[in-house]
């Protein structure tokens, strides 16, 4: 009888060991954090479509509730984005700061440089990111919202430093060329991955500065900045 106790107890707890291990194999930790959760559900919308990826699925792969998905994430599309949002506060924070005394360039240089802390390493993550959006017809129309925003933070600054509507001609100019410039800095840095994108945004927005002078651009060649 008392055998028969102790067989049925470890039965009981290799059961409960295997129930452990299955769960573990099936997601991680509750304790996964905010770039972990963004880089599996990166994984399932290139797997499966954004569309067809629910938040319940994301939870579930990463071994977490659907609470501690929106305790990171407010949506869904907000995986893709938020980094981005977060980029838009940052310049717009640091743009509401800065020395009246230093040139508006050079002070939207500044923050912009400041905002952007992604490595050579980052770059999958980012390509698989723009690639969804570019090729989501769910996410394109929150595209434009999004560039229109970082553009905005710009152009709201541009005009403040030009006593101008930020919607008027000149600051509107200035979000423009600026968003442009950036634009193309990331997809240098995306394509060539060979270094920070600190170094193409300063190289790309110190050229727009100077109106893209043949000089400053040769200097800019012989500094051996990544933007070639």
């Amino acid at each position: 009888m008392c055998c028969g106790v102790g067989l049925l107890k470890v039965t009981r707890l290799t059961e409960q060991s295997a129930a452990e291990q299955a769960s573990a194999r099936r997601g991680r930790p509750p304790s996964t954090s905010r770039r972990e959760l963004r880089l599996i559900a990166l994984r399932l919308f290139a797997e499966h479509g954004f569309d067809s990826t629910t938040i319940e699925q994301i939870a579930a792969e990463a071994g977490v509730s659907e609470r501690t998905f929106f305790r990171y994430f407010p949506a869904k599309a907000s995986v893709l984005w938020s980094e981005f949002e977060t980029e838009v506060e940052t310049i717009r924070a640091a743009l509401g700061s800065v020395p009246d005394e230093v040139p508006m360039m050079d002070a939207i240089r500044g923050a912009v440089v400041a905002a952007n802390h992604y490595q050579a390493g980052d770059v999958p993550e980012m390509r698989l990111r723009m690639h969804l959006i570019a090729t989501e017809p769910a996410l394109s129309f929150s595209a434009a919202e999004h560039y229109e925003a970082w553009e905005r933070a710009v152009s709201e600054f541009a005009g403040r430093r030009l006593g101008q509507p930020a919607d008027s001609l000149y600051p509107l100019t200035v979000g423009r060329s600026v968003l442009a410039a950036c634009r193309a800095a990331y997809d240098r840095w995306s394509a060539r991955a060979d270094a920070d994108l600190t170094r193409y945004l300063d190289a790309a927005l110190t050229a727009l500065a100077a109106g893209f002078a043949p000089g400053l651009i040769k200097a800019l060649a012989g500094d051996a900045a990544p933007h070639r």
